[in-house]
């Protein structure tokens, strides 16, 4: 279930804007979604294998290369199907927690 979200929520930082690893890494854990390294890259991998994601090169002034992640059109997509499914889990969830109390 962590993976889905976590999917779900790589998706949706990269709805708006391109972004370098790191800076994903950054918003998760903004987010109190603690991440590491080791979680993130082999998700975007997954992801751009099965076309959600591209990724361009970017020079650096202060290091090698960065890899900016971007959506692509299934991503976009399918990011939509996650975001319908998402609110009907919220929605499923609150109704059950909220007949037990």
């Amino acid at each position: 279930m962590r993976k889905g979200v976590l999917e779900y929520c790589i998706l949706s930082i990269l709805k708006n804007k391109d972004a370098y690893a790191s800076d994903i890494i950054d918003s998760l854990k903004e987010a109190k979604l603690i991440v590491v390294e080791g979680t993130l890259y082999p998700l975007l991998t997954r992801l751009k294998n099965d076309g959600m994601l591209s990724y361009r090169w970017e020079e650096s002034t202060s290091g090698p290369p960065r890899k900016y992640y971007k959506l692509t059109e299934l991503g976009q997509k399918f990011l939509k199907e996650l975001d319908t499914t998402w609110q009907e889990l919220v929605k499923a969830v609150n109704t059950t927690t909220n007949k037990t109390k």
